[in-house]
């Protein structure tokens, strides 16, 4: 990967954790502020969508398994592809196209789950196809990171088993324990549910306001092409899942949001790893923004189709 150097990134003075890793950030909230905030954000979000899932309802997905390998083909090899052409087409300055790679290549954002859900995503292939995403990340990223620094004639590597951790610690435990509680304890899952919603509706939007208040400068600085590139990503990915998602508006929903939401934890995983310049971590976390906010659009049609 250009510009990368394996190694080990020195301690930063603040660091904010977003789906269980620490991306370096120098802003006015303190590090350990957005940290707690990150990391209660996610565990309430992905634990109040486990005590609305039911193992049983996963039967239909393996019953589709096309359908399955359609959704993963849109999330793991298409927007990598499209992500390529665009900053390639655009021409943009190198750390500008290794950072927006490098979240094409980042799948399966927590906070996808709820959107999906929210926009009439399919209640079981939504979070089936989240899980499968999440899962095979551990696989894929390693691969595509050799691949991309084959690519860009540089060094640069990653951990599978600290993908792994993230994924585990950010995703699949706390689904998994509000399944659990939905199994062995329905009543008080039902009676917890809507009120953990409300909690982690709160949170996200209390996230949001600390990560805007410290990045907003690397926001407005990102420069037309390089949000011109992160829009038109986002805008194909969202039109690639939503025609491989299948006949059924629900599946298309559910394939179309997840394959447009990229995991900045991932991501940054790769620059911490690799000591990445911060022209990177810049660009990682201007996509983060613009590729929600060019999201919302998308959310809201499916939402009033619905």
């Amino acid at each position: 990967m250009a510009q990368v150097a394996v190694g080990a990134m020195p301690a930063p003075s603040n660091r904010i954790v977003l789906t269980s890793t620490a991306m370096p950030i120098d802003g006015p909230v303190p590090g350990w502020i957005l940290s707690i905030v990150a990391a209660a954000t996610l565990f309430t979000v992905m634990f109040d969508l486990g005590l609305t899932l039911v193992p049983s309802e996963f039967r239909w997905v393996w019953q589709r398994p096309g359908l399955v390998l359609k959704g993963l083909f849109s999330v793991l090899v298409a927007v990598p592809v499209i992500a390529l052409v665009v900053a390639r087409a655009l021409d943009l300055p190198r750390p500008a196209e290794v950072g927006i790679m490098l979240m094409a290549i980042s799948p399966g954002a927590p906070v996808a789950l709820r959107r999906s859900l929210g926009a009439g995503g399919h209640h079981s292939f939504a979070p089936a196809l989240q899980i499968a995403v999440a899962m095979l990340a551990v696989v894929s990223m390693p691969i595509s990171i050799a691949a991309l620094a084959e690519y860009y004639g540089a060094r640069a590597v990653v951990d599978p088993m600290e993908l792994a951790r993230q994924v585990f610690m950010a995703q699949l435990l706390p689904l998994a324990l509000g399944m659990t509680m939905n199994r062995f304890r329905a009543a008080n899952a039902a009676w917890i549910e809507p009120k953990l919603r409300r909690l982690g509706g709160a949170l996200l939007v209390l996230l949001l306001v600390l990560v805007l208040i410290d990045i907003w400068q690397v926001v407005i600085g990102a420069g037309w092409r390089l949000t011109l590139a992160v829009v038109v990503v986002t805008a194909s990915a969202l039109a690639v899942g939503h025609l491989l998602g299948g006949p059924e508006p629900a599946t298309r929903t559910a394939t179309a949001i997840c394959s447009a939401a990229r995991n900045p934890g991932l991501a940054l995983v790769v620059v911490t790893l690799n000591s990445a310049p911060s022209a990177i971590t810049r660009t990682v976390l201007a996509y983060l923004v613009i590729g929600a906010l060019t999201l919302i659009p998308y959310v809201a049609w499916r939402r009033r189709a619905t």
